[in-house]
């Protein structure tokens, strides 16, 4: 047995983990053909000359394998397929050999602790703080544009979405060509506009918000969208909530009581507010927006690649946005000066925005709606800390008390759970064959797992056969 034979394709290595089965890799002309978003471990060199499967990259193309038009009960395979074994039977093999490795990631003795001590815990702790970082500074672009005279929630927002548009929509249409994307366009794009419409009118409402309302009546507001988040999640999604993640998310909302506490005690909760009832209804409803928008994406981006899933979103963001704007801000749009200050502030929201929403895909992924909103709940210490030179705030004694509150709740969510934390959704079934391998799914890490654990055995077993 040759060395290079172990890799001549991704499904036989996983194939002969399950159960030593051969076959020919071929094109089968399985319909529809997702793209799907995989890190690729195997060395190039191991491909045979001439071999039809086709990867870009890092990625690996798996085909949808008895799609129907709801999406529901899909089986992934790959270009592979067994002798006489058919669609179904690569389908079945790989979900089992999904299913093989996310039960050995699973079955690990672990302690309570054990996930604190993995790279994928400290790789979403410190992303949750680089999306907080990520709010507080478009917070405070659009507070020196007020300070400027210049008041366009929806208009200054609008660039985001060209520019999402402009970096993933040109990329998807390169990965699936015009007519692949008239596809997911007919079939798809009423959920894609949902989607963009919960977000332009989530980031609208909230903007709107402090026009009328005090800070501190819409941060308490903005709590509901984490209760949005769970009982949506709940409900649909089916995620069930293990009592140190409830637990946890109640410690980091009680760490945000007190630096909005701190707030109030030192004065700096914005005053009475011009209407608050007003004001409150708008928090309500942006935070409502909020948490559909995060549970939802967090369904598309484990079922889809995340430059899809933008690409729509500021696809139809732009329009969305852009009509909103024109009815809403025309009149701040005539009046506003826009100087050198104000330009660059609207260039750094946009640019810090945009990288927000490039990097909540992964979080999404490797974690949850519910972990994404207590990470942005820091968004108020980071605030302070920033204000302190751009603005002249200082700092109150509760402020690190509630830091470290916020921080230790989010340990406390990942106690007890398993190794993949998050990372397993159980709408993408047992063996996640509804979900997409892609970087930082559970499916990815239970395929690297397996194939691991195959190329292992044959490693072990290659000396003998060189012998014989």
């Amino acid at each position: 047995m040759r060395v290079s034979d172990r890799a001549n394709s991704f499904v036989q290595s996983l194939q002969g983990f399950i159960g030593g089965k051969g076959g020919s890799s071929s094109h089968q002309g399985y319909t529809p053909v997702q793209q799907f978003e995989m890190t690729d471990h195997i060395s190039s060199a191991a491909q045979k000359s001439g071999d039809e499967s086709n990867s870009l990259g890092n990625t690996v193309e798996i085909r949808a394998v008895a799609s129907n038009d709801h999406g529901l009960h899909r089986g992934y395979g790959t270009n592979s397929s067994h002798a006489g074994g058919g669609e179904g039977g690569a389908a079945v093999a790989d979900n089992e050999a999904v299913s093989e490795g996310l039960h050995a990631l699973e079955g690990k003795k672990v302690r309570w602790y054990s996930y604190l001590t993995t790279r994928d815990f400290w790789i979403v702790l410190v992303i949750g703080q680089v999306l907080a970082l990520a709010i507080t500074a478009t917070n405070t672009f659009s507070s020196l544009l007020v300070q400027h005279g210049v008041s366009i929630p929806a208009f200054q927002t609008f660039f985001n979405y060209v520019l999402l548009t402009l970096v993933y929509f040109t990329y998807m249409l390169y990965q699936y060509g015009l007519r692949k994307f008239g596809r997911i366009l007919w079939h798809d794009g009423w959920k894609y506009f949902i989607l963009s419409f919960l977000d332009v009118e989530g980031n609208y409402f909230v903007v709107l918000a402090y026009n009328y309302t005090n800070i501190l009546s819409a941060q308490l507001i903005n709590f509901w969208a984490i209760v949005v988040v769970v009982i949506i999640s709940f409900i649909l999604l089916r995620v069930r909530y293990k009592l140190f993640q409830i637990i946890g998310i109640l410690i980091c909302v009680g760490g945000t009581g007190i630096l909005l506490a701190s707030d109030h005690i030192q004065g700096t909760n914005g005053g009475p507010g011009v209407d608050l009832i007003k004001g409150d209804l708008f928090a309500l409803l942006g935070a409502t927006f909020y948490g559909l928008t995060n549970t939802f994406e967090e369904w598309f981006v484990s079922k889809r690649p995340a430059y899809e899933v933008l690409a729509f979103l500021g696809f139809f963001g732009i329009f969305i946005n852009g009509v909103q704007a024109a009815i809403f801000d025309r009149h701040s749009l005539e009046t506003g000066t826009f100087d050198g200050p104000v330009i660059g502030y609207i260039v750094g929201y946009t640019l810090v925005l945009f990288a927000f929403y490039s990097i909540v895909p992964f979080l999404l992924r490797i974690a949850s709606a519910a972990f994404f909103n207590i990470s942005l709940l820091t968004g108020n210490f980071w605030g302070t800390i920033i204000g302190i030179r751009v603005f002249g705030y200082t700092v109150h004694f509760l402020y690190p008390i509630a830091f470290v509150l916020i921080i230790i709740g989010q340990l406390i969510y990942f106690l007890a759970g398993s190794m993949l934390g998050d990372s397993k959704k159980p709408w993408l079934g047992d063996a996640q064959e509804d979900g997409i391998a892609g970087l930082g799914t559970a499916k990815l890490k239970a395929i690297n797992a397996a194939r691991s654990r195959q190329l292992a055995a044959e490693e072990e077993s290659q000396p003998a056969t060189q012998e014989v």
